[in-house]
This record gives C-alpha cells, structure tokens and sequence, in this order.
C-alpha cells in the first residue's frame, strides 16, 4: 500500500512538472517587442516595448516614449513624453469593480464611462481649461462583438446654435491575434480605440455627418489594412492604405 501511494506521489509531481513545462514554453502568448513603422517616402520610426512578465513597462519610440504604471494587475497611470518638445503628459485611470471608469489628462481633458447591461459603453468627453474649467466637447457609444471594438458613435455638444454634428468610426476584423490584446490590462482602456481590441482591424470606416437647418454635409474615409501572420496567428506585417487621409500607405513590420 505504501509502495503504491509512493508511486502515485511520484506520478503527480511528474506530471505537474510537465504542466508547468508547457506553460513556461507556451509560445502561442506572444508579446510584442518592436515595431518598425515604414511610411511611402521610406521613412522608418522604430517603438520599442519593454516588460515586467506580461505588464508593458514601456514603448519606446523615435518621438514619444510611454510609461506604464499598475495598481492590482491595472494600469492607473501612462506618463507620456514627447521627445520633440519635452512635453510631458499624465493620464490618470480610475475603475469601478474592475471597469474603466475614468480618464483624466491633467490640463487637457477628461472621459467619464459608463458601462451598460447590453455590453456597450456610453461616454463623455471634457476639455479642461485655465482653472480647471471643463466644457463638454462630445458625448458617445463604443459598441463592441467578440471581445472587439467594432463601433464608436459620437455628438458634438460644442457646436453652434442649430447645428447637428454626428461622427462614428468603425471596424471589420480578421480572426488573428492583436498582440497588444496579451498585455495585462491593455484592454480595459477604452480611450485606446481598436488597439484594445483581440483581433486585427481589416478595415476602418470613418463617417461625419453635418446637419444645419436643411442642409446636410457628409463623408466618408475608408482605410483598408492587409496583414501577413506567423504560425501562431500574429501580425509579422501591415499595410494600411489611405494612411493619414491620403492615398499613401503606411507599412508596419512587428517583432516578438
């Protein structure tokens, strides 16, 4: 009887062993480490992104570095830098139960969220002035369908007296995987647009709608993004036509 529970001992450890094996080698979780961006004169900005296990600690590029700062497994502040000017931007993330709640961006404005039983998000958005005064600059809906972004609607509330502003920016997916999805937290900011999103936008339709009296002004922009994958489903390179508002592209190469 003891021989037996001896072996079963030693069949459990084997076995938890070749778990934790697995899992120390897992290498469909990817993080990304840097990114080689290409514009259509042949420009080349390159972002780096450093880690603490599957926290960003940093993205580090050419123009403009972000520092990540957690609290219980969720980022609560980003320092930006922009290299160029040396202006220095802190955004602040405040949670409710584990959902975003609010953002605030000290001296330039504020989101309030609100999450709602049908899995959208309705939000506003302040800008904050001398005196910390806040006027409201626009009130939305994110939409969202298999763990993607796919709609953000929006209402200009600064507009002049009798005119309507309307603008929704949308997204079609691939079923590939968005690398930046693997980091902890990432998508619980919903200020990040499709970024937070588990798959790879295909294509974005930007849509503006002006309503004065009886005229009505609107448009339309279409980017179109073409990906190639690894073995294990990650984008190793985009191209994303239309880049910038122009029938340039702009050519973005990931590294793991």
């Amino acid at each position: 009887m003891k021989k037996t529970k001896n072996i079963f001992w030693l069949l459990s450890v084997f076995v938890l062993a070749l778990y934790s094996c697995s899992n120390d080698n897992d290498d469909s979780l990817k993080l990304l480490k840097k990114v080689v961006e290409t514009s259509e004169g042949g420009t080349s900005e390159t972002t780096l992104f450093t880690y603490n296990g599957n926290e960003i600690v940093n993205m580090d590029g050419a123009k403009k570095r972000k520092d990540f700062t957690y609290t219980d497994g969720l980022i609560t502040k980003i320092v930006q830098l922009n290299k160029t000017n040396q202006l220095l931007e802190t955004i602040d993330y405040t949670y409710l139960e584990g959902k975003l709640v609010e953002v605030v961006s000290l001296g330039n404005y504020r989101f309030k969220y609100i999450h709602k039983s049908d899995k959208t998000v309705s939000y506003e958005n302040f800008s904050i002035g001398s005196g910390n005064q806040e006027v409201k600059v626009y009130h939305g809906t994110l939409y969202f369908e298999n763990d993607n972004l796919i709609k953000d609607e929006r209402i200009l509330d600064n507009t002049a007296v009798g005119v309507t502003s309307n603008y929704s920016i949308s997204f079609d997916y691939d079923a590939k995987n968005n690398p930046l999805y693997s980091i902890t937290g990432y998508k619980k900011l919903l200020d990040q647009n499709q970024t937070i999103s588990s798959n790879n936008s295909l294509i974005i339709t930007e849509m503006t709608r002006v309503t004065n009296g009886d005229q009505i002004i609107s448009s339309a922009t279409f980017y179109k993004c073409s990906f190639k994958y690894d073995s294990d489903g990650y984008p190793t390179e985009q191209i994303t036509e239309n880049a910038n508002g122009n029938s340039g592209y702009l050519k973005s190469e990931y590294f793991y």
